[in-house]
């Protein structure tokens, strides 16, 4: 443990070595890790990517209170968790769209504007705070109820509502267009 606070120090210190170091030694496990979970080895690789560069673009923040390596192994299944949260949002959103669309359009430009649709909401859902997409997911998709979220989570219904209407918002932005 006081090797590991010294390699924190070095990085939060700028020790590009000391991070590249860090990266090549757990790399390969993380990127396993995350295989294991969102079962795609190109995905995997891109959650340990955007973790180390978080991590590099935040070093002078960083403050990590137990092990390194259980750290690393953490933020990875969170960051898979977050993804596939957004894999199912994405596929509700393209069921319900589906469904109401079906006999509107012929299928092939249905197929092309759901793909499209699918991709929007995709990159809503990722720019939204961690926070806000997990309660925007709890909510839609586990149905649970904003009094019910907020004790789960340990926050107010104020923040449960607030996170919502952010999530909302921005998915009807792009509905409308």
């Amino acid at each position: 443990m006081p090797e590991e606070r010294e390699i924190i120090r070095r990085i939060r210190e700028g020790d590009i070595k000391e991070f590249e170091t860090l990266f090549r030694s757990s790399y390969i496990s993380l990127v396993k890790y995350a295989g294991t979970l969102v079962k795609d080895r190109d995905t995997a690789e891109e959650i340990v990517q955007d973790l180390f560069v978080k991590i590099w673009n935040e070093r002078k923040n960083l403050n990590i209170k137990s092990s390194l390596t259980g750290y690393l192994f953490r933020s990875v299944h969170n960051r898979c968790l977050h993804h596939l949260q957004h894999l199912k949002v994405v596929e509700k959103h393209a069921e319900r769209i589906y469904e109401t669309n079906t006999g509107i359009a012929d299928e092939a430009d249905g197929e092309i504007n759901l793909k499209e649709l699918e991709d929007k909401i995709a990159r809503v859902l990722e720019k939204l705070p961690e926070r806000c997409c997990k309660i925007f997911c709890m909510n839609r998709f586990e149905g649970l109820k904003y009094k019910e979220i907020a004790e789960k989570l340990s926050i107010s219904v104020k923040t449960v509502e607030a996170c919502m209407g952010k999530a909302l918002k921005e998915l009807r932005k792009i509905i409308e267009d």
